[in-house]
């Protein structure tokens, strides 16, 4: 367990690529504005079916 842990630990300081912080920043910036606009959308798309289900269902 112990060489496990040593080989994990030595394989995340010397081969991973981690992001500097402004890619980190840019990257998050990115992910929040994406989700609002996704979720716009589908709020958008929800409120239109609401309104033509609603007036579908109203003809009976």
């Amino acid at each position: 367990m112990k060489k496990y842990i040593l080989d994990s630990y030595n394989e995340l300081i010397t081969k991973v690529t981690w992001p500097s912080l402004s890619q980190l920043q840019s990257s998050t910036l990115l992910v929040a504005i994406s989700s609002i606009i996704i979720a716009l959308i589908i709020s958008l798309m929800d409120l239109g079916f609401d309104k033509i289900l609603g007036e579908f269902y109203n003809l009976f």
